[in-house]
């Protein structure tokens, strides 16, 4: 990735703090007669500098001032500290969001759409890369296009995958997947396919009016998380902005696997796609919040034993 450093440090305003030099993961910034001075020769370009110094003395050109601006909602353009916000709310607004499969017919605004890739950026990336990638499909029409697409992509697997010599004769290789989709998903996916064809209930996207896929392009130091964290934050900020959102694995699944689609929507071979998150204005409405299985955590190094064998399970209470 590109690490010129673009850091600029104005003397005049600098007030020796030392700050800058504090919260810089690259060591692009030192102190000499002391004021902060740029002599390194690489940059994450991540602007901590810029955000921690106390006279704005410090700037990273490559960063836009005011980025990301917002077209439907306004936010304050002040550092929150930590512990300022209401955990409560926070994570009352994780357990509200659930997945939604009811949609309106109601279009998505594009700011709205154009906001919530603006939020996905928010998100952290490895050594500050930001290789993410966006596509966008604003209509009903280009959902339904797209999933046309999809859908011939799993005609064709299910024709695969109802040859049980083919089956074996992967798995003897080492290539499972055909049987296990076979096992686990043919017969759903022949049951959606055929009620789309006569009904018209399109079970793919559900009837979602938007589609917005995130990826990530070539350069990137670990891309799949990066997209998935910034999935995450589109997915949060639809249910705050009102619309209704779900993932759909089958998507991602066809648009591995056959390089076409992606062409036929123009992303770049070289991009990979790792979320397709459908959108709408839902047409349903909960009452409760969402549950989860509960979970135990694992702790190193686990408490020991009578026979001096670590256990890393989360102690009882003596």
């Amino acid at each position: 990735m590109d690490k010129t450093v673009h850091t600029v440090i104005d003397p005049e305003r600098c007030l020796g703090c030392g700050l800058c030099i504090q919260v810089c993961p690259s060591e692009t910034i030192t102190m000499k007669d002391k004021k902060a001075v740029v002599t390194g020769d690489e940059s994450l370009n991540c602007g901590h500098c810029q955000a921690v110094c106390p006279s704005q003395a410090v700037t990273v050109t490559s960063l836009p001032p005011g980025y990301p601006d917002y077209q439907t909602f306004k936010h304050a353009q002040r550092w929150m500290p930590h512990g300022w916000f209401d955990t409560g709310e926070l994570v009352r607004l994780m357990r509200s969001r659930r997945s939604c499969r009811n949609y309106t017919p109601d279009p998505v605004k594009r700011e709205m759409l154009e906001d919530l890739v603006k939020v996905g950026i928010t998100a952290p990336s490895g050594t500050n890369s930001q290789k993410w990638t966006f596509t966008i499909l604003p209509t009903r029409e280009a959902v339904l296009d797209f999933a046309n697409r999809i859908a011939e992509f799993f005609h064709k697997l299910n024709r695969a995958a109802e040859k049980a010599w083919l089956r074996r004769l992967l798995k003897l290789v080492g290539k499972p997947e055909l049987e296990l989709y076979y096992q686990e998903h043919y017969q759903s996916v022949c049951q959606a396919l055929a009620e789309w064809k006569r009904t018209g209930r399109e079970r793919l996207f559900h009837g979602a009016t938007a589609l917005i896929m995130v990826g990530s392009a070539p350069g990137a130091s670990c891309p799949q998380e990066d997209a998935l964290l910034a999935t995450q934050n589109i997915l949060l900020a639809a249910h705050a902005m009102g619309l209704g959102t779900c993932l759909v694995g089958f998507a991602v699944e066809a648009m591995t696997n056959d390089p076409g689609i992606k062409d036929f929507i123009g992303i770049p071979p070289e991009e990979k796609v790792h979320a397709v998150i459908a959108l709408g204005h839902p047409n349903e409405r909960y009452l409760g919040l969402a549950g989860r299985r509960p979970v135990t955590p694992r702790y190193f190094p686990g408490r020991r034993t009578a026979a001096g064998v670590g256990d890393s399970r989360v102690p009882r209470q003596p």
